[in-house]
């Protein structure tokens, strides 16, 4: 019979917190804990090793739903690895998208920034071209570009 864990434990070894760990079983990631006669949870070894891939997947910002995927590629492993290389290559899609997404979040922000450093910075905050800009919606913003800064 392989060693009984409680929750406590289990959260300790693996870097999550007990109710991370309620949580994942609540939504089916973990199987059901076996119950002491005093109602606690208990787990064993092979839970450690669901939670620890449950949380680098996590890591690496696989989404919950992507994670039940992956969890039962694990648990079916006559599926193909196709099936897994599918899932990684959407997220590493959606991980580019956003890559690009901050990409034009950090140039507008180095735009504000170089704005106010040419045009009002050490005046009063209300005539900060920052607050200007971002008080209009995005079609009808005004950032000042110069040359001398922001490349």
């Amino acid at each position: 019979m392989s060693a009984r864990l409680s929750i406590g434990l289990v959260a300790r070894r693996t870097g999550a917190t007990v109710p991370t760990v309620r949580y994942y079983e609540d939504i089916g990631l973990l199987p059901p804990a076996t119950r002491t006669e005093a109602g606690q949870r208990s787990y064993d070894e092979a839970t450690i090793r669901r939670l620890v891939f449950i949380r680098r997947c996590r890591d690496f910002g696989f989404s919950i739903e992507q994670v039940r995927e992956l969890v039962g590629l694990v648990d079916e492993p006559d599926r193909p690895c196709a099936e897994v290389r599918d899932i990684a290559a959407a997220h590493l899609a959606q991980v580019r998208q956003k890559l690009e997404e901050l990409k034009a979040l950090e140039a507008s922000l180095s735009t504000f920034v170089c704005s106010c450093d040419t045009a009002c910075s050490g005046g009063p905050a209300v005539d900060c071209t920052i607050l200007e800009d971002l008080a209009l919606p995005a079609d009808k913003a005004q950032v000042v570009r110069t040359a001398s800064c922001c490349g």
